[in-house]
């Protein structure tokens, strides 16, 4: 079976188009959920209160999100977000192996890996 350039180009879209929409739908539901629950509360602008905890690391934000918070609902739509464009590359680094094309996977594999380290060493480093 052999994969065209095409081929790859449909899945991509499909791969961003999917992603940008469901990540939009978490966000968008987990707003309107928040609104539901906080729409009413008053602001306090004088003190900075920053990201409770749960929602700057990954487990607890599924955690979170799939136990009804809807901080968390938030920031995994955020997360679904991020991780589109990084399925993007990855999803090419598998059509590029199956054309056997090694100057694009040797590209498309160090871009891959600057993409997961900067993520990683940036999530380290929020903690």
């Amino acid at each position: 079976m052999r994969i065209s350039d095409t081929d790859i180009e449909q899945m991509v879209s499909i791969l961003l188009r999917t992603g940008v929409l469901l990540a939009a739908a978490v966000v968008l539901g987990g707003g309107i959920y928040f609104l539901l629950q906080h729409g009413g509360e008053q602001v306090n602008y004088r003190e900075f209160a920053g990201q409770p905890a749960i929602d700057r690391h990954l487990l607890q934000i599924v955690q979170g999100a799939f136990s009804g918070r809807p901080r968390s609902v938030i920031q995994l739509g955020m997360l679904l977000l991020i991780a589109t464009p990084i399925a993007r590359v990855a999803l090419c680094l598998i059509g590029f192996a199956i054309e056997k094309d090694r100057k694009f996977v040797i590209v498309t594999t160090i871009v891959l890996a600057v993409l997961l380290y900067s993520l990683i060493s940036g999530a380290a480093g929020a903690v």
